[in-house]
This record gives structure tokens, sequence and C-alpha cells, in this order.
């Protein structure tokens, strides 16, 4: 296997590699990592480090996989909260109180593609296959933010709705938004119908030839990060303050869950941040 990124670093991958981003690792007052499908105990189609409890695996071979992956990139599986993802654009603020949420307790609300914090020992999940993760530090407030994007939640603006999220519970300025974007499902292998990129055509205050790209027999191949980039932008982000990454999750299936790339069979990622105690 060929890791080749200039924004992305795989770390340990001798044992249980997960990904960081090179932007967001100077930040010292956080942590944060993206989990791949190697160094887990899950078997089948979940082989080896699948993060869903809701697929069909083992749950103490999903509970395992937890433990490894943080102790791999540094968390505390005791701090985990986790999202109740469909596609929607709910933010949820969570605390300390929250703690267990979707991991070692059961969910509590349904409909949760973002999650959000200003505590410190909080450590965000969300979950994806090809899916968009949206990562947001704000390096003034002390508050952070995880986003699942699927071509719904994009063409709902949930990166928006998480800046707005933000700047009302802690009085962020999106101008101090540190934020990154992927890894995806990207342009070279994103291939929709009429009726999804007419959702994408909506977008009528972005650019979008920059990310709608019309093949033959009406199908359109779309780019999900460039989406999601200039809605940040149009939220008050700074275009310099946007890491996007370079990893397609369908073209490094070998690396990474991608749910086009299976059809369906397979296991899911996730991604995790905290504020340091």
């Amino acid at each position: 296997m060929i890791f080749n990124s200039k924004t992305m670093t795989l770390n340990n991958t001798d044992s249980v590699p997960y990904l960081t981003y090179n932007s967001l690792s100077e930040i010292k007052f956080i942590n944060h990592a993206f989990s791949t499908r190697l160094g887990g105990v899950s078997k089948g189609i979940f082989s080896t480090m699948n993060m869903a409890f809701n697929r069909g695996d083992n749950p103490d071979s999903v509970t395992e996989n937890y433990r490894r992956l943080c102790k791999s990139a540094g968390f505390d599986f005791n701090s985990l909260v986790a999202s109740a993802q469909d596609h929607h654009t709910f933010v949820r603020k969570v605390g300390r109180n929250n703690i267990g949420t979707g991991i070692t307790k059961p969910r509590d609300m349904e409909s949760v593609d973002a999650l959000t914090t200003n505590e410190a020992g909080v450590t965000l999940v969300t979950y994806y296959a090809d899916c968009t993760p949206l990562f947001f530090v704000d390096t003034v407030k002390k508050a952070i933010a995880l986003a699942h994007a699927g071509w719904r939640g994009t063409v709902g603006r949930i990166g928006e709705e998480t800046v707005k999220k933000m700047s009302y519970e802690y009085g962020t300025n999106p101008a101090d938004l540190v934020c990154a974007i992927g890894p995806a499902i990207s342009k070279c292998c994103y291939e929709v119908d009429k009726a999804c990129a007419d959702e994408f055509y909506n977008l009528k205050d972005l650019d979008n030839t920059k990310f709608i790209f019309p093949k033959e027999n009406n199908k359109f191949m779309i780019d999900l990060l460039e989406a999601n980039r200039q809605i940040l932008i149009k939220a008050g982000v700074k275009p310099e303050n946007i890491a996007l990454s370079d990893l397609c999750t369908r073209c490094s299936s070998e690396l990474l869950w991608s749910h086009r790339a299976t059809s369906g069979q397979r296991g899911t990622m996730c991604a995790m941040m905290c504020i340091n105690k």
C-alpha cells in the first residue's frame, strides 16, 4: 500500500494506523484523528477496523476497536461522545455530562450530524465511509466541532450551520476558525444523477462550475470537498485556514472504507477530536 498525501500524515502504520491533518496537528490544545480500515479486530466484511455499532458487527469487536484506536491516537476511551447521523444538519453542543453517549451508553437523541464542545476532555466522534468529515477549531475561544457532510448535508450547508452554532454558543468569530475537509469520495469517483446534481445547482451563491462537472447520459461528477470549502468561506472562514484532504476514499479503498468501492459491504471510519485537559 502506497500512502501519498501532502496534507495528511499516516501514523502508527505498524500497529493501529490513523490519519491526522498536518495543519490541525500544529494546534497544541487539541488532539484529532481519522481512523482507517486497518488495525482492528472485526471479522468478515467489517475486517478489521469498523467503528460503527449499527451495521451488524459484533459490538464487543467495535468496542475493542475503539479501545485500540484510542490507545494508538492518544485519546481517553472514557471521554467519547458519538453523533447519531441521518444526513441532516442538526448541530449538538455536548459536554462532560454526555460522555459515553453512542459508545458505552445508548443514544439519547436521533438526527445529530454535528457535535461541538468547548469542554476539555470530551472527545467528539462522527462517522464516515465516503461522506465528508468537517473539522472546526476556534483557536481563540478554544472550541471545536466535527460535522458529517454527505451530499444532503452539504447542500443543506451543515458547515455553515456548524459555524453559526459555534458563534452562538461560544462567540466564535469565523475568521478565527481553522478547518479541515475530508477524506471523502472525490470528484474523480463521485458520480450522481441529475436529480442530485440539481440540488447542488441550487447553491446559487457558490461557483458551481468548480464542483459540478456534467458528463454524458445525464450524469454528473461532484466535488464534495470544494462545495464544502466554498460554503465555509461564505460562512466567514478564511480560505487560507481551510485544509482539504487529497485522499479519495474510493481510490484509497485498501486503506479507507468506501461505501461505493464495497457496494455497501463495509465497515465505517470515524473522526475524533478533543480539547486536551
